[in-house]
């Protein structure tokens, strides 16, 4: 139950994290925050699988 408690928070994270971005630097650029939202992403994904996956 906590694995999934984790993993909810941490989506709930990265999903605040992008919205923040767009919103505040990226309203009127869509190539621009495409790309910067992939990135977050990305970011987010290489660190769950570092950090917080459990074999």
């Amino acid at each position: 139950m906590a694995g999934k408690t984790i993993a909810v928070v941490y989506v709930l994270a990265m999903v605040a994290v992008v919205v923040g971005v767009d919103v505040l630097w990226f309203r009127q650029h869509f190539w621009g925050r495409l790309a910067v939202n992939v990135g977050i992403v990305l970011v987010f994904t290489a660190f769950y699988l570092r950090f917080l996956k459990r074999s």
